[in-house]
């Protein structure tokens, strides 16, 4: 068992469903509104639970050039679209709002999240510039809106950019756990989409043994056997839409496919 939210399933895909471009950002369709982002998410949630994933996870990965901090209106709207599809959920769901860990910590609290996913700890020359994320500050935010029961998903090498901390990765992870407390550990690739370095996943694995350690990027039907043997679940985006693009809706062929090799791990 991951978490108690995925009952007895030893290995867990979360599925992401990546909502447009939020008010705030420079890509949202005004025209279109948020009626139309809740129509574009809903049609890739119905084929991601259709498929068989184990839980959803919202993120604003089109609001692209990304902020450290979430604009108000992107906070808000973001709130909001989850409300509306979360009655059409049948499985556990978390958010994330790139790149800021208390807005994540905010939307996933109010809307009843069984989870969050963050950049939480270190600190990171990026596209966006030096990073420095406020653990504590979400962590207590987390604890004052009464969610201590919501997990905080701890991604400990950002994707576009590079730690300033020189420690191996598995010794950042087991420091995030012990210092940070966190949840949950995910390794990630370089970028977006990108398969996760798997010596890096093993090291974590093997050093990280209180929390379940997952695969945050780049997994697919190749490389999902491999990955599942060492890590506790993993994290998917880009596979699972049309011809494996990330800017693409999800295919529900695709995401069936990956499940039945899934089920045959497990």
């Amino acid at each position: 068992m991951v978490f108690d939210f995925f009952g007895v399933k030893k290995k867990a895909v979360i599925a992401m469903a990546h909502i447009g471009a939020l008010p705030g950002s420079p890509a949202y369709d005004a025209a279109g509104g948020l009626n139309k982002l809740v129509d574009h998410v809903l049609s890739d949630v119905e084929k991601l639970q259709a498929g068989g994933v184990d839980a959803i996870m919202f993120g604003n990965e089109n609001d692209r050039p990304y902020v450290f901090e979430a604009p108000p209106e992107g906070l808000a709207a973001m709130t909001a679209i989850v409300e509306r599809v979360k009655p059409q959920l049948t499985v556990p769901f978390g958010v994330n709002y790139l790149w800021d860990p208390s807005a994540s910590v905010a939307i996933g609290a109010v809307t009843g999240a069984s989870f969050v996913r963050e950049i939480f700890t270190g600190v990171f020359a990026s596209d966006m510039g030096i990073w420095q994320p406020d653990c504590a500050k979400a962590a207590r935010m987390r604890h004052s809106l009464g969610r201590d029961d919501m997990k905080m998903l701890f991604n400990i090498n950002a994707e576009f950019a590079h730690s300033l901390d020189q420690r191996p990765i598995e010794l950042r992870a087991k420091s995030a756990v012990f210092s940070s407390v966190a949840d949950a550990i995910l390794v990630s690739g370089p970028l977006t989409g990108q398969a996760v370095d798997q010596s890096d996943l093993r090291r974590v694995c093997e050093t990280v043994k209180d929390v379940p350690v997952f695969a945050n990027t780049g997994v697919n039907k190749d490389n999902v056997r491999d990955i599942l043997s060492v890590a506790s679940g993993v994290i998917i985006g880009t596979h699972f839409k049309v011809d494996g693009n990330t800017w693409n809706p999800v295919d529900g062929d695709r995401v069936k496919r990956f499940m039945e090799i899934v089920e045959r791990l497990r």
